[in-house]
């Protein structure tokens, strides 16, 4: 009954790559993480009493009663308590299917704080195999009752080396998702142009995710069943260096989203972890009365998912943001409007002033080829330029120039007088991070 939820928090990446961090998550962003959420999202814990037990048998009771679950002739519940947290259950009833809409527009809305830097994706249950995929014994898979007939009549038990035909059937057969993450990142490259290519942005979804349970009879035990629930998520990709403050900033939004719905906020609490690779995140937990369950997680993935997801085609992730100290260029002087000449002859005294106080500076001024703004900003990210001085017929009026962070993409108007300081403090200071 209640929602999955999958959030992501921002990627960080290496020198070049971007990284999600899901809420459970670019050119220098990370998937961040990952959000199962929703007090029925998944079975409790199997070392549960029995007070425990007849608590819960108890609140199903009641769901299917009063229409939260859908009902049947039965004067009861005829599934167990098990099989409903599992989502192997004949569906919501109508109040049901109203709270989880509530619960999805909450989610919605929490999802989209930043409105200009989030799009909302949606991906298919299903999809063909992907070549070089696992073998057929992998994964759920989509297939038709008369194939599946068709092979085993022509032999496909046999166990033969060489791919008999149950096995390429098999293969062929479609996958249904049991992540909405593949999805999401299959999607992160084509919607980092609707950005400009500039981070931090987001990818969100919520869908229906599959997932295998085995048979709790005892004489069934090698038997499995395909179990279902709502999930939601959210990508957030940024820059490596700031993707250990998005996770701490979204571990704070989602604990202040669950308590405010809550009848007793305290009794949602969050641990951290680190994964076998190191990889940091949080879950977020709930005392129910028959236990506590993690009802979220957030998680730093890092650019591993999205390394895989474009083999052989990472320039398209590229947007280097190396350590303020490693970059080779910390500053490109270029012009706009206004006449060129006099332009110029600002660029070059500036360009003189920042070499001879050690600062590389890339001389874009020198450029003979028009291009927009955008793709000047587009150029100078992939070189990992730190920032981009432009010099306009303003700074010959009152000497202001425009100053973009390749960090944060802001832009800002700073006097002339005032680079040389400002920059020198800038790339010191970062030398102590």
């Amino acid at each position: 009954m209640a929602l999955g939820c999958r959030q992501g928090r921002r990627w960080c990446s290496r020198a070049s790559l971007g990284r999600p961090v899901l809420r459970r998550r670019p050119p220098a962003a990370r998937v961040a993480e990952q959000v199962e959420a929703g007090p029925l999202a998944r079975p409790y814990a199997a070392a549960a009493g029995s007070g425990e037990a007849a608590s819960g048998e108890e609140l199903l009771e009641v769901c299917w009663r009063r229409h939260f679950l859908r009902g049947g002739a039965e004067p009861r519940p005829a599934l167990p308590w098990r099989d409903y947290l599992s989502g192997c259950h004949p569906g919501f009833g109508p109040l049901g299917v109203a709270l989880r809409g509530n619960l999805a527009a909450q989610w919605w809305d929490s999802a989209l704080v930043f409105r200009e830097q989030v799009f909302a994706v949606d991906t298919p249950l299903h999809s063909p195999p992907a070549p070089g995929a696992p073998r057929a014994g992998q994964g759920l898979r989509l297939l038709h009752s008369e194939m599946l007939h068709e092979a085993l009549q022509g032999g496909g038990c046999r166990q033969e080396p060489g791919g008999p035909p149950l096995e390429e059937v098999l293969r062929s057969a479609g996958m249904l998702r049991e992540s909405l993450l593949p999805g999401v990142l299959a999607q992160y490259v084509s919607c980092l142009e609707l950005v400009n290519r500039r981070l931090p942005c987001g990818l969100a979804q919520i869908g229906v995710c599959f997932h295998s349970i085995p048979e709790s009879e005892p004489h069934h035990k090698s038997l499995r069943r395909i179990g279902e629930r709502t999930t939601a998520l959210l990508a957030w990709f940024s820059s490596p260096r700031t993707a250990g403050q998005w996770l701490d900033y979204w571990l704070r939004q989602r604990l202040q989203w669950w308590r405010k719905f809550a009848v007793g906020p305290s009794n949602f609490s969050s641990s951290d972890f680190q994964d076998e690779e190191g990889r940091r995140g949080f879950n977020l937990h709930y005392n129910f009365p028959w236990g506590t369950e993690t009802i979220e997680t957030l998680k730093n993935l890092g650019d591993t998912e999205l390394l895989q997801m474009y083999p052989g085609d990472s320039s398209k992730l590229l947007v280097l943001k190396l350590h303020p100290c490693l970059a080779p260029l910390k500053v490109a002087l270029d012009v706009g409007k206004g006449p060129t000449t006099e332009l110029r002859q600002v660029c070059q005294g500036l360009f003189n002033e920042l070499s001879e106080n050690r600062i590389s500076v890339w001389p874009g001024y020198l450029e003979t080829v028009q291009v927009s703004l955008d793709q000047l900003y587009t150029k100078y990210d992939e070189m990992s330029v730190l920032f981009m001085v432009l010099i306009t017929d303003a700074t010959l009026e009152n000497g202001v120039v425009q100053l973009r962070s390749r960090d944060t993409t802001m832009k800002e108007m700073m006097h002339i007088s005032r680079l040389k300081d400002f920059l020198t403090k800038y790339v010191t200071s970062a030398k102590n991070v």
